[in-house]
């Protein structure tokens, strides 16, 4: 059973242990008449996948996808038991996260056995269905199918877990074949929150919508309404939950007193402080004892606790809202969105404003990109310099924060539509176009660079750098990056040119660490302390095998060239550049990029900047947040530890408090999925 978020299936692969994956040229071709359904999004098509039978009853898929370069190619065959169930699973092909290669078979003696590239097993198979680690998503459907037919019992899973799911109304869309009814449901226990899918009339697997849709072929153009519904379903479960805890009850005053205190602005921590908060600001703040409770407040015991402004994710794609909620689970109150459809960006900040959504609170940014096989999903599509000026308008309209070209786009294009979004007040930056290195975009017009990996095509042969809108801009950092003089006189000039141009690095390292360094053996250091608090479906899912290796390489070669990006962030840093964190991924993952920016050569307090006051001035909120001072707004977090010992303590959220708002840590752990405190 796959993963249906088609957004977080960028990470879906596995691969049998020690194997090789199948080339593309030797895997399955779909026959003349097999089922079709498409990849797309609102930028266009980004992928395939086919379902026959083959002549002795088995069943096959094929899927064939890049999204802006990084390429999916798998097949897949499966026995089914004389109970529907599959006795055998068989996947080939490979994905950006490494070999594709699985297997699974039941041993006609009540047992199963399955390997793949980061785990193997056996177990029992009586009244149980294997939950596939990879393979066409498309082959979800036999899945979704038994469930339906299991009702409110649901389904037990290998290698663990129980799922079940939640049919809705029927609506109407408009196909091929004229108007076709299907049904949204909800699918639970693969994933931090309810899945939602959507079956045809008869109940049986119809496709999945979302920023990426799957759909039969001719219904793409329902996807954007599909969505729609789908958000709506999802935004009144979320809902009931904002109110329980945005409550008057929650808002009354507290005191945090003799607590370790991080002043961001300074960088330094300030120990046994006190701090009031009150009707959604920052009342006071002063000497452990100097400050007096209201009648009626909280008094909060800080000892062994440190209080800071609340979190910044400056790389966060908000859309779900059940992702949001978990951000403020972990400490996010704030966010820079680099890159949300217009419709979803402004539901958001309708929805946070009337108390309705339990969101943090920011900035968000609409990707543009030239039409492009391989432009960006959910981006402004532009075909020339105008259209991408329009784009930039369309996004002032809107009321939104910033502009984010992608690398697709005609390098000739950004400085006029850098220029008006200046002239509109926006901010620019993005992913480099093919063609460009960083220091071309800067002087074009950027503001900011997002991704290390594009900061070091500065350094990259110029044939990777006219590739970069392909998987070029993992490959080559990858290939050449443990080679690169970091500091040659070359990149001095160049981080010395950033410094004096205000440019803003984002590096996400933790987008880069476990495509690199992870040969599925083990978790991701981002993941790791999560292991024993989220479902086992995504546990098993954050381990990887690693991007696939190619010419020459080893693994060891990409973890010296990830090395590299790491001391890429501390020469940045030294020069003068500002860094502001992001993930890039759910925003569990925040507290391993601060960590990854101490071993760069950061201290505690520069790292912790990073995800605090620097973004807050990035924004121009800082005036409002990023800081614990009197007559701020109250975005703070409460956390069991010495931060300033110990950085990964950031990870024991106690106490949120969201404008003001005082939110029980656990209370909010519960209701987004996750089972209890990280490690």
């Amino acid at each position: 059973m796959r993963r249906l978020v088609l957004a977080a299936l960028l990470v879906s692969s596995v691969a049998a242990i020690g194997a090789a994956s199948t080339p593309k040229e030797q895997l399955m071709a779909p026959p003349a008449g097999a089922r079709h359904y498409m990849i797309s999004s609102i930028a266009g098509k980004h992928g395939d996948i086919w379902q026959w039978k083959l002549p002795d009853g088995r069943v096959a898929y094929r899927m064939s996808m890049s999204l802006r370069g990084w390429v999916t190619e798998t097949d897949e065959v499966l026995t089914l038991g004389d109970d529907q169930r599959p006795t055998a699973i068989a996947i080939r092909g490979f994905t950006d996260s490494g070999d594709a290669t699985e297997n699974f078979a039941a041993d006609g003696k009540g047992g199963a056995t399955w390997k793949t590239s980061v785990d193997a097993g056996s177990a029992p198979f009586a009244g149980k269905r294997y939950n596939t680690y990879g393979g066409p998503w498309l082959a979800s459907e036999l899945d979704i199918d038994a469930l339906v037919k299991a009702g409110d019992k649901g389904i037990d899973l290998l290698p663990t877990g129980h799922a079940s799911i939640d049919i809705g109304q029927p609506v109407e869309i408009d196909g091929p074949r004229g108007k076709t009814i299907v049904k949204l449901a909800f699918v639970r226990g693969l994933g931090f929150s309810p899945n939602p899918v959507w079956l045809d009339g008869d109940n049986r697997f119809f496709g999945n919508a979302g920023t990426i849709s799957l759909l039969p072929e001719g219904y793409e153009a329902a996807g954007p309404k599909l969505k729609d519904i789908q958000d709506k379903a999802t935004a009144a479960m979320v809902r009931d939950i904002a109110h329980r805890f945005l409550s008057k009850a929650n808002r009354a005053p507290t005191l945090v007193d003799h607590v370790l205190v991080f002043d961001s602005v300074a960088g330094r921590y300030l120990p046994d402080r006190a701090v009031l908060i009150a009707d959604g600001k920052v009342v006071a703040v002063g000497a452990a004892g100097s400050v007096k409770a209201p009648a009626g407040a909280t008094v909060i015991d800080g000892r062994g606790k440190t209080l800071l402004p609340g979190l910044w994710d400056s790389h966060q794609h908000v859309g779900d809202d059940w992702n949001l909620l978990q951000n403020v689970a972990t400490g996010m109150t704030n966010y820079r969105s680099p890159g949300s459809l217009i419709e979803d960006a402004l539901s958001i900040y309708k929805r946070r404003a009337a108390g309705d959504l339990l969101a943090p609170d920011g900035k968000i940014s609409v990707i543009i990109d030239r039409k492009d096989p391989l432009a960006a999903q959910g981006a402004l599509t532009v075909s020339s310099a105008d259209e991408a000026v329009a784009a930039v308008r369309k996004i002032k309209a809107a009321g939104l924060w910033g502009a984010k070209f992608y690398t697709s786009m005609n390098p000739a294009w950004i400085a006029p539509a850098a220029a008006e979004a200046h002239r509109l007040g926006l901010h620019v930056h993005g992913h480099v176009p093919a063609g460009m290195r960083p220091l071309d975009a800067v002087r074009a017009g950027y503001d900011e660079v997002t991704h290390i990996n594009f900061i070091m095509m500065q350094a990259m042969p110029q044939s990777v750098v006219d590739k970069a809108n392909t998987a070029a801009r993992l490959e080559g950092p990858a290939q050449y990056g443990k080679d690169v003089d970091l500091d040659s006189p070359a990149m001095k000039a160049f981080y010395a040119e950033l410094a004096k141009r205000g440019t803003i690095i984002d590096p996400t390292l933790t987008v880069w660490e476990p495509l690199m360094t992870s040969d599925g053996s083990s978790l991701s250091p981002e993941y790791a302390p999560f292991a024993d608090v989220a479902p086992p479906a995504v546990v098993r899912g954050w381990k990887i095998s690693g991007y696939p290796l190619f010419g020459n390489l080893t693994r060891d070669d990409f973890r010296k060239s990830f090395a590299k990006m790491v001391g890429l962030v501390g020469k940045l840093h030294d020069a003068g550049v500002r860094i502001v964190a992001g993930t890039d991924g759910y925003g569990l993952e925040l507290v391993r990029e601060l960590e990854l920016y101490q071993e760069a050569g950061l201290t505690n307090a520069e790292a912790l900047q990073t995800a605090t006051i620097v973004p807050a001035r990035m924004t121009g909120m800082a005036d409002r947040v990023g800081s614990i001072a009197a007559g701020k707004t109250a975005d703070i977090i409460l956390v069991d530890g010495d931060v300033s010992q110990r950085i990964g303590d950031l990870r024991h959220v106690e106490t949120v408090f969201l404008d003001g708002y005082r939110l029980d840590g656990k209370a909010l752990r519960e209701a987004s999925g996750l089972s209890g405190m990280p490690r």
